[in-house]
């Protein structure tokens, strides 16, 4: 393990300014945002989206730190004969690689979700690390319950899923890959945001308790939180003021200034939310870790629609402009007027 390596690396990947395009869609799910500009899923249509997001300028080279690709992306070449991942690396921004197989149901846990992906990871991560990836996520699902259900998420729920994503982890960094750690509380359902406050702060805790205990080294880690928001289905929907409030304080209670910086998901927000919420953080607060996105919908939706299948120039227009403002908001210095 060379932990210099590791820490130069996960600092690169919160540098100012700059986050991580979330470009790592397993094909079922590529599938579904096709489907929304009927394009047929192939091998083909797949690499020219992501080689059309890859090659946008300044996008990539001001404001994207490093990209999540799927198994397939690492392994594809560009239309003229350029490995994707090298595609990327000569932006300056870091190729990386998502490694968990997907959340299934947890035997003895109605409702409820674990990650697999474990088997046979040690010869993974080797294998991704030879083809240019230097980091990775594995994404932990966490259900709150709805209807005032506080069994779910269990404790049974929380303690298997920071297990395997710490075992995750420590695999990562045995490769020289930085790990991402992923704890998502799903903002699906009726609860309010005390209620994703409570859930968050129990899965980050158990989650830095897991690390400690199987001694990852917090220096080479990137967090990618939720941020603490209303439930989808709740009558009261929190203001950006109180969303960006009580995210900060959740991390500060339960996040080590050790970590190099948290990358927050957007979780189904729409785009501005997404980039508003993340302004009022950096522009409100004074952290010790830097705080940026990793986003997947919240960069690409309207990139896609923009692009439609055929339009390279659109596409690339739309996305530079979400990872400009995003990057801006990555410091503290977005603001709505200059969303046009």
């Amino acid at each position: 393990m060379d932990i210099d390596a590791l820490y130069e690396t996960a600092m690169r990947m919160v540098a100012p300014g700059k986050g991580i395009l979330a470009a790592d869609e397993s094909t079922g799910t590529i599938k579904k945002r096709f489907d929304t500009i009927k394009l047929e899923s192939t091998a083909d249509s797949r690499r020219d989206w992501r080689e059309m997001l890859f090659r946008t300028e300044p996008a990539m080279s001001e404001h994207i730190s490093g990209v999540i690709l799927y198994d397939e992306t690492l392994r594809q070449k560009a239309k003229d004969g350029t490995p994707l991942a090298e595609l990327i690396a000569k932006t300056g921004a870091v190729p990386g690689i998502k490694v968990d197989t997907g959340a299934k149901p947890l035997a003895g846990a109605p409702g409820e979700m674990i990650t697999e992906g474990l088997d046979g990871l040690r010869e993974r991560l080797a294998e991704y690390h030879a083809l240019g990836a230097r980091f990775a996520k594995w994404r932990a699902v966490i259900n709150i319950g709805s209807g005032g259900d506080d069994s779910v998420p269990s404790q049974y729920c929380i303690n298997t899923n920071m297990h395997a994503l710490t075992r995750y982890a420590m695999l990562c960094q045995e490769a020289n890959i930085v790990p991402i750690v992923e704890p998502e509380v799903i903002m699906d359902g009726d609860h309010d945001i005390d209620r994703c406050y409570e859930v968050t702060e129990f899965a980050l805790k158990r989650l830095y308790a897991e690390l400690f205990d199987q001694g990852v080294v917090l220096e080479g880690t990137i967090l990618k939180p939720n941020m603490i928001i209303s439930g989808t289905n709740c009558a009261t929907q929190a203001s950006r003021e109180e969303v960006a409030e009580m995210t900060v304080q959740c991390l500060t209670n339960c996040v080590p200034a050790s970590v190099p910086g948290i990358a927050f998901l957007s979780g189904g927000q729409s785009d501005v939310d997404a980039t508003a919420h993340l302004n009022i953080m950096n522009a409100g607060f004074d952290l010790p870790w830097p705080l940026t996105f990793s986003y997947g919908r919240a960069l690409q939706a309207a990139p896609l629609a923009a692009w439609g299948g055929k339009d390279d120039a659109a596409g690339q227009k739309a996305f530079n402009h979400r990872a400009k403002m995003n990057g801006l908001a990555a410091l503290g210095e977005w603001d709505e007027g200059m969303e046009g």
